[in-house]
């Protein structure tokens, strides 16, 4: 299982007990940017059996970039398919809902939850890509009848909303 928090600038990536950050070299834009990141992402989730994605936000942000980002999803979703990797698509306000109870969650307090949860410390650049990965992971592990921790009933509410695939015999 592999947890995802896609971006263009800094990608967290979640296995079980460990982060990551996929960064593209600085002034790196267009397809190349994209081409590196998918590559990078596809060397994470070659083993994986379920990968979980953080969908988009409709929230602020730059206007200009939501087109590359929306562009970098499918094509990590395609990558999926083609291998035929399942994978769940999560908005974020689910994963912050699950981190810390509430949907409006700062990037801040799903990170301390990650440390105080999980045991998982997320320090330097990317280190909110990283909590929001390990979430992400969380969020697959229990969906799957395997929660990393236990998680209150006002948390685990973040499970419902995601566009979760058909995991019936998959083992976490």
């Amino acid at each position: 299982m592999i947890g995802l928090d896609l971006s263009l600038t800094c990608t967290g990536v979640a296995g079980e007990g460990w982060t990551d950050i996929i960064r593209p070299r600085t002034g790196m834009r267009g397809h190349p940017r994209l081409a590196f990141i998918v590559d990078q992402v596809a060397i994470h989730i070659r083993n994986a059996d379920l990968v979980v994605i953080e969908g988009p936000s409709f929230g602020g942000g730059v206007a200009h970039r939501h087109e590359d980002l929306a562009g970098l999803r499918v094509m990590v979703r395609h990558a999926c398919w083609r291998r035929g990797i399942p994978y769940a698509v999560v908005p974020p306000s689910c994963r912050a809902l699950y981190a810390t109870g509430k949907g409006s969650g700062s990037k801040g307090a799903v990170r301390d939850a990650v440390r105080t949860r999980y045991g998982i410390e997320c320090d330097g650049p990317g280190r909110y890509d990283q909590a929001d990965a390990y979430v992400l992971l969380a969020m697959g592990l229990h969906r799957l009848g395997w929660p990393l921790s236990v998680v209150p009933d006002s948390h685990r509410r973040g499970l419902d909303g995601c566009q979760w695939p058909d995991v019936e015999g998959l083992a976490a």
